[in-house]
């Protein structure tokens, strides 16, 4: 992680590329290293594991995405940078709260007994092993339990890299992934049935669909694309109201960013049926629902069938 960051010591943008480029002649990288493939085929390893460098990174606070691919420190990282760390690991960056928060989140309800390692690095000339400094973690748990693990960390970063994109992208694209997603659950019968409003005079709604095939009630939706700040009390009370003016008993908030406690409370104080959907939250429905992914790689576990092996 530490020659990661180091890349990024001048303060200017980085696309990814730049980033593994200058990686790969640190670590003295042949043509063959380079393209080496992930056990699934999908993927060049060194993107993998740079592109996890990068996550854990983030989510310290320590670099910013600022465009699809670009990576930038900041003031945290160049501080950390000043101090001159010999190595900077899993253990290091835990000083730092959203990465607790991170790990915290990835490892809930993992046993604590067995242990398993997982050492992160780079296959170098000749096939040595050369580790990248620091880049080392050690999961706690049986094999299955460390797949587990392992899958919502795969997980929390794709739902990372959807929110970036995300707030990329128009808020016209915006409404209409909303709308896409809402389908994709189950409301309305088909996207047909969803309708982006999104316009002067649209009473605050950016979207309605029928909560059923039938269309025996309707949904309102309100989308906000934000890349920073928090939904409050007032945006969610101006919601509200609209409900009325399109005839809704039901809406959803779906939101990029979050809602402060306040309009939560807010929500829980009504009559009328309303729902909110933070940045996550979002992410995490898409991926369940396939919208905006795709397949990368698929894991079949099999056990012993003991009925096959029953002589009796």
């Amino acid at each position: 992680m530490l020659p990661f960051l180091q890349t990024l010591a001048g303060g200017r943008e980085r696309t990814m590329d730049e980033i593994i480029e200058l990686l790969s002649n640190i670590f003295k990288l042949s043509e063959q290293d380079r393209n080496e493939m992930i056990p699934s085929g999908k993927q060049r390893t060194i993107y993998n594991r740079v592109g996890w460098t990068r996550t854990y990174l983030k989510k310290a606070g320590l670099v910013e995405t600022p465009g699809i691919g670009r990576v930038k420190i900041t003031a945290r990282g160049l501080e950390v940078l000043k101090k001159n760390p010999p190595k900077i690991d899993r253990k290091f960056l835990m000083q730092f709260p959203e990465f607790a928060e991170f790990q915290k989140r990835e490892t809930a309800e993992l046993p604590s007994w067995g242990t398993g390692t997982v050492t992160v690095g780079f296959a170098g000339a000749g096939g040595a092993a050369v580790p990248i400094s620091g880049v080392v973690s050690t999961i706690v748990g049986t094999p299955t339990e460390m797949i587990d693990y392992n899958y919502r960390s795969l997980r929390a970063a794709l739902a990372d890299d959807l929110l970036e994109r995300i707030k990329s992208c128009s808020p016209q694209f915006f409404e209409n992934l909303v709308l896409d997603l809402l389908v994709a659950m189950g409301y309305g019968g088909s996207r047909l049935d969803a309708q982006r409003v999104g316009r002067s005079g649209d009473g605050g709604i950016d979207g309605i669909i029928n909560e059923d095939k039938l269309g025996l009630d309707v949904v309102a939706v309100q989308a906000k694309r934000w890349d920073t700040g928090t939904v409050g009390r007032k945006e969610i009370q101006s919601f509200a109201g609209s409900l009325d003016f399109k005839r809704a008993r039901k809406g959803v908030f779906i939101t990029t960013s979050q809602f402060s406690p306040d309009a939560r409370e807010y929500v829980k104080g009504i009559e009328k049926n309303r729902v909110l959907i933070d940045g996550n939250e979002l992410a995490q429905l898409m991926i369940d629902h396939g919208i905006g992914v795709t397949e990368m790689a698929s894991y079949l576990v099999k056990k012993v069938d003991a009925d096959y092996f029953s002589e009796g």
